[in-house]
């Protein structure tokens, strides 16, 4: 026998209401009494009814979900992030469609293309490293709102773009992580993970660079060393710190997961973080308080930032006329054992 879709006049004539009030229940209206809801939702589950939400959201002219992609699923601060753009956008309806890129711009124009045929009413961005503003402007339009979160995509149609942009403020974090390590004693600082071609860690870096300079003391090349910014990978490079003499005595890091790396890295070679090589990460993932030794780190509250993001992406769609809105958020410095280590 072929299936066939139940349909909504199946369930009138099930329960014995009218279309009117099943289309009422289905869309959540506090119109039917209690009783009558019940008896409703008890008939859509007998039948096995399925809400054909696209269909919905066409007659409505309007969609019930907003896209998030992220560059790494991995990463606790993004899964931080997502809970707080899910809270959010549910507490106002709507779904939240999920993708991750996993630091790939061929993967994250498939991810939004994918994404663009669900039609959502619209997306948050965290790109990947080395995404081009054309080539999201090319799968995006230019009517859906956006919000892109932390990265600046290169090329011009970027800047040129109506999209709103909400960042960490990364230049001051890093700026306020090396003045603590120069408050301590250090002089050879690194500044480890990230890529160069990243904005989040060229602002990072410029701030490292500039709290360095204006201590008089002059930044080496040889210790920005690069590395993806995962624990795996800043475990595996931290070789690259101790291949000549003096060698750093502190990391500023890209971000928590990086110095976490880090600190397993040491370790595995004999020192101990926070006692033999002081260490910072950024972000304050909830790991961060309980690591070995706990870290310090830039505090972004990346629940918070979730929720942020999801407001004003809710803002947009409600009102597409608004101008777009460049927002940079403050972060605090917490200081933890992983920077006890000082230079008499």
């Amino acid at each position: 026998m072929s299936a066939r879709r139940v349909t909504l006049t199946d369930i009138a004539r099930g329960c014995g209401f009218s279309r009117a009030t099943v289309s009422l229940v289905l869309r959540g209206s506090p119109l039917p009494a209690a009783k009558t809801r019940a008896k409703v939702e008890a008939e859509l589950k007998r039948q096995g009814y399925v809400y054909n939400r696209a269909a919905a959201n066409l007659r409505q002219r309007r969609s019930s979900s907003v896209a998030l992609v992220v560059n790494d699923l991995s990463n606790p601060f993004f899964a931080e992030f997502a809970a707080g753009v899910d809270d959010t956008l549910g507490a106002a309806g709507y779904v939240t469609l999920l993708g991750g890129t996993g630091e790939s711009p061929e993967r994250q124009q498939r991810v939004l293309a994918s994404m663009m045929e669900h039609d959502p009413a619209g997306i948050i961005l965290s790109p990947a490293e080395g995404s081009d503003g054309g080539d999201l402007r090319d799968v995006l339009g230019h009517r859906l709102p956006v919000l892109v979160f932390n990265r600046e995509p290169a090329h011009a149609r970027w800047s040129a773009s109506h999209w709103d942009y909400l960042a960490l403020d990364n230049r001051r974090g890093a700026g306020l992580a090396t003045r603590h390590l120069l408050d301590h004693g250090h002089r050879r600082i690194a500044f480890f993970g990230g890529h160069a071609d990243s904005s989040s860690c060229r602002e990072r870096r410029r701030g490292y660079t500039e709290a360095l300079e204006a201590a008089g003391v002059r930044p080496e090349p040889e210790w920005m060393i690069e590395t993806a910014p995962t624990r795996l990978d800043a475990a595996a490079r931290i070789g690259a710190l101790f291949m000549r003499e003096p060698a750093p005595t502190a990391a500023v890091c890209y971000n928590d997961a990086v110095a976490l790396g880090l600190m397993l890295g040491l370790a595995a070679r004999g020192l101990k973080p926070g006692r033999d090589f002081a260490v910072t990460g950024f972000d304050d993932i909830p790991e961060a308080a309980v690591s070995t030794p706990p870290l310090t780190t830039l505090a972004a509250d990346p629940r918070a930032r979730g929720r942020q993001a999801a407001e004003r992406i809710l803002e947009r769609v409600r009102r597409p006329d608004l101008d777009a809105v460049r927002g940079i958020v403050p972060v605090r410095l917490i200081i933890r054992a992983s920077s006890e280590a000082t230079i008499a």
